[in-house]
């Protein structure tokens, strides 16, 4: 009598799983010397006869030899929220999206595992940071706003509802500055007179839009050819179009001059000066219905200022984890090295005066230091 291979018994198990019969697929598989493979179908046979503990079993002894399997891993958290260990499953179905590849390729069952895998995470998250925050309601009733943003913010990455915020300067990095998303309008006592001549800029802005619209360009504008990213959509779009007063440190003196009242403003507030550079000081329209995807700027040792001028309904800004909604004439100042991302909800555009100055936790010595460092950088490359 001939004895069948291992592959032939194996082929016959996955038969008998296929038809349901955990029973006869299990005979066959305990026959199998152990492998990955035969693991993970002993698993489901298991599974298939309700012998979930038994299962789970199986299934560490998959992972024993691959702690990364994507299959293992899906399979372990299934059963134990079946078995009603949500929050053993959660932390399981964290290992699986951990090691998931890309989604591109993936079959739909493993595609639709991965999907139910978030939002059983984000189920369990929000679990988590209910209780964290009865834990410590009481202990944060004395909190300043900003001190209690940021105690919201901990709680909820240590619930796992929202992800640490790094800078990420696509330029230069001066290292050991806060990431600090929104700073404190405190550190820029001259905010007051940029929001109080906010009716003075809409109005000459207003002036120029119907005088002049054919000077505002579409505000991303990469070259045929060059890797355009999350900018496909807008790129040489006038759905965010722009007209700048100042450009990386050069005035625009025709522009200035069609903006009389704000040229002399600017003129008179701390911008960041920094030859080649800064400051850059523009007009940002964004159309009805627009989305300006996540990006991060170009280095820390600036910050943005934004002043709404045109808000004719809802429109949003996030940076890091922190999403405010624009107010009339209320300038915020931001670190826009940490990701950030715009929306207007509204029918029609909305405008904002975006400015740049100097990041308030360099001093003065740093901020020429820092300068020196990227023009020599750029005197490299263009040498």
């Amino acid at each position: 009598m001939t004895t069948a291979s291992p592959d032939s018994q194996l082929a016959q198990a996955r038969e008998a799983l296929r038809r349901g019969d955990g029973a006869a697929a299990l005979t066959l598989i305990d026959a199998i010397e152990p492998s990955l493979a035969v693991h993970l179908d002993r698993a489901l046979a298991l599974r298939l006869l309700q012998r979930l503990p038994e299962a789970i079993e199986a299934l560490d002894e998959a992972l024993a030899l691959d702690p990364y399997s994507l299959l293992a891993l899906l399979s372990k958290a299934a059963i134990l929220e079946r078995m009603g260990h949500v929050k053993d499953a959660a932390r399981v179905y964290e290992d699986a999206l951990a090691s998931a590849p890309p989604p591109e390729g993936l079959p739909a069952p493993i595609k639709a595992q991965l999907d139910h895998a978030r939002k059983a995470l984000a189920e369990n998250a929000l679990a988590v940071q209910a209780q964290l925050r009865q834990a410590t309601e009481a202990m944060g009733a004395s909190l300043s706003p900003p001190r209690r943003r940021r105690f919201e913010e901990a709680l909820d990455i240590h619930a796992g509802l929202a992800k640490p915020q790094a800078q990420q300067p696509l330029l230069l990095h001066y290292p050991q500055l806060p990431a600090v998303p929104f700073h404190d309008e405190a550190a820029f006592p001259w905010l007051a007179e940029l929001e109080a001549a906010a009716p003075m800029i809409s109005a000459e802005f207003s002036a120029v839009m119907a005088d002049r619209a054919n000077d505002f360009a579409p505000y991303v504008e990469y070259p045929k050819g060059a890797p355009v990213n999350q900018w496909s959509e807008l790129n040489h779009s006038r759905r965010w179009s722009a007209m700048f007063l100042w450009k990386d440190g050069v005035r625009n003196d025709a522009a200035c001059a069609q903006c009389p009242g704000t040229a002399a403003l600017l003129d008179r507030l701390p911008l960041a000066r920094q030859e080649g550079f800064a400051p850059t000081v523009v007009f940002s329209v964004l159309d009805a219905h627009t989305h300006i995807p996540p990006h991060t700027g170009s280095t820390n040792i600036r910050a943005l200022v934004h002043l709404p001028l045109v808000l004719p309904g809802p429109a949003r800004f996030r940076v890091g984890n922190e999403t405010r909604a624009w107010k009339p004439g209320q300038a915020w100042v931001f670190d826009d090295t940490i990701e950030h991302e715009a929306w207007n909800d509204a029918d029609l555009p909305r405008t904002i005066l975006i400015l740049d100055v100097w990041n308030p936790y360099l001093d003065e010595e740093e901020r020429a230091m820092a300068g020196a460092l990227m023009a020599a950088r750029r005197a490299y490359y263009e040498g």
